[in-house]
């Protein structure tokens, strides 16, 4: 099992997107006074912002990869739905979300529709008994929960469920980190290596005699007032 770090995405970073897609204010509030401090602090967050996004997206298909393996799931053909799968003759709609802190209420009500649409099109179109939507969390302590509409797994019961194992959820985890330690090195040369490149490029368009320009550096940001 691998689990990359963003290696793809430090390669592709543009400085003006990180430039323009956080907060200068917050950065100027910590005092920072040096270019290359700038510049980690920004690559961080930036690259942080959409770290859990894609491990999320991991842990999601490698619960579809266990379900197939394990219960022959497979990807549903309902839009919205991560999985599909049927035990002890029940078809179950799968949502997958990494954890339990997700969507708006707008999202969620949208969930809850692709739930009852995929319902009435499999027992339309199949001689299917009982089919349960389930919205699962990859991670989280919470029991699992029937709210009338769906079912609310997550964590060790929702990896026992669709593998029979116990102790799945902990297995995982140590192949993560071994793998992840072969992969670390080469993540962090390419990181240095675009932070100094950026921090070459910003101390040359954004500081004034040493001096990071704030000013300038918050119109490139936040400046969008035709001039008059």
């Amino acid at each position: 099992m691998f689990v990359p770090r963003q290696t793809p995405r430090v390669q592709t970073v543009k400085l003006k997107d990180v430039l323009k897609k956080k907060n200068p204010y917050l950065f100027r509030a910590k005092n920072v006074l040096t270019a290359q401090d700038l510049i980690e602090s920004l690559l961080q967050a930036y690259l942080s912002s959409s770290e859990e996004t894609l491990f999320g997206k991991f842990l999601e298909e490698l619960a579809i990869f266990i379900a197939h393996k394990t219960l022959n799931g497979r990807k549903s053909p309902g839009t919205g739905i991560d999985l599909e799968f049927t035990k002890n003759e029940v078809v179950y709609l799968v949502s997958i979300k990494s954890g339990g802190n997700w969507g708006n209420k707008s999202q969620k009500d949208a969930l809850r529709d692709r739930f009852r649409k995929a319902v009435q099109v499999l027992k339309q179109s199949r001689s299917v008994k009982t089919v349960q939507p389930m919205l699962a969390f990859c991670y989280g302590r919470s029991k699992t929960k029937d709210n009338g509409e769906y079912l609310r797994i997550c964590g060790q019961e929702f990896w026992y469920f669709i593998s029979g194992n116990t102790h799945l959820y902990t297995d995982i985890i140590e192949p993560l980190g071994h793998q992840a330690k072969q992969h670390n090195q080469h993540y962090e040369e390419e990181l240095a290596a675009v932070i100094n490149k950026f921090t070459a490029n910003f101390s040359k368009e954004f500081c004034e005699d040493g001096r990071i320009d704030w000013n300038k550096l918050v119109h490139f940001n936040s400046g969008n007032l035709k001039s008059t």
